[in-house]
């Protein structure tokens, strides 16, 4: 038990500096090869920071835990906003662009509904993971279009956050420095999933419960930790550069290319059926949680602390009641 409590830790070590590696060597050789700051931001630094949940569900998908593959991505989108959200603005009320209650919240609703119903089968199959993965292309495009109009205009919004998020990450000057950065945190982001999936369903195995369990709560907590930490340091501080829009966009990205990816490797099986699974209730979790920011939003457009307490308790209850359900 205690060594694959450490082996656990390992594997979440190496999957957060192995997406920090992975982040900062292709941001550096992108910008060396004359990319600008908000292609950077939109692609490779969105791409890069959904690393660990992305290659855990593919890993899990072909490992035959479909469960953890689902788990993680539904887990890690309810941490997102009922957890990281809550947190920060627990600490410290967040202010967000008006575009995140207009376009961002409503995408990702739209593409939360759209998973709802390709899994009514009990199966995400190759078709309905070519969908989703070109889902994430259209998404990309879109988010590129609007924040190319939106800075001709001079408008502050989420592409100017992207760009000035690039600049923050630091540029490696060594070409050959920034492929063995590449190299290292891909080879992290793998041996990382690896070892965190296996030491998890070592460890929950000891009490019992499922792969569904393991997936929704610590692989899920597991992949959000670093957004969690960066969340809540950045409202200590006080910085209010905290993006809504870039958690909205991180599930988004769980969804579509995590999801979709995992699929188009392996068709994700639901076994036991989507509602007598009980992926039902966590599917409408899921959806319920990513509503509540756009009716806390929608006239003042922050997330005040009485609201960051609501997302909070929204959690701890979840996380209640999987307890009590094993």
């Amino acid at each position: 038990m205690t060594s694959n409590v450490v082996l656990f830790i390992i594997g979440l070590v190496m999957l957060y500096f192995g997406a920090d590696w992975l982040v900062r060597g292709s941001s550096s050789l992108a910008q060396s090869i004359g990319l600008k700051p908000l292609v950077i931001g939109l692609t490779v630094v969105a791409f890069g920071t959904s690393a660990p949940e992305f290659v855990i569900s593919v890993v899990s998908s072909v490992k035959d835990k479909s469960m953890i593959a689902v788990g993680n991505v539904i887990g890690s989108n309810i941490c997102n906003i009922a957890l990281v959200l809550g947190m920060a603005s627990l600490i410290q009320p967040i202010r967000s662009s008006p575009s995140v209650v207009r376009r961002d919240i409503p995408i990702m609703l739209s593409i939360s509904l759209y998973l709802f119903l390709i899994s009514l089968n009990s199966k995400i199959g190759r078709l309905e993971g070519a969908t989703l993965f070109g889902g994430i292309i259209l998404y990309t495009y879109y988010n590129y279009y609007n924040a190319i109009k939106e800075s001709r205009q001079g408008l502050t919004d989420e592409g100017q956050y992207l760009a000035s998020t690039v600049g923050k990450i630091g540029y490696i000057p060594s070409r050959t420095r920034q492929i063995l950065w590449i190299v290292g945190g891909i080879a992290g982001v793998i041996i990382g999933a690896e070892i965190l999936i296996d030491s998890a369903v070592a460890i929950m195995k000891v009490f019992g419960v499922n792969d569904k369990f393991i997936g929704l709560t610590i692989v899920a907590l597991g992949t959000s930790l670093p957004e969690l930490a960066t969340s809540v340091v950045a409202a200590l501080r006080k910085e209010m550069d905290i993006s809504i829009g870039n958690l909205v966009g991180s599930n988004v990205f769980n969804i579509l290319s995590v999801l979709g990816a995992a699929s188009l490797v392996r068709p994700i099986p639901i076994p036991g059926g989507f509602i007598e699974s009980g992926l039902l209730i966590d599917y409408l979790v899921m959806i319920i949680i990513s509503f509540m920011p756009w009716l806390m939003m929608r006239k003042t457009c922050s997330i005040t602390r009485r609201d960051g307490g609501i997302l909070l308790s929204c959690y701890v209850v979840y996380v209640i009641y999987l307890i009590l359900k094993v």
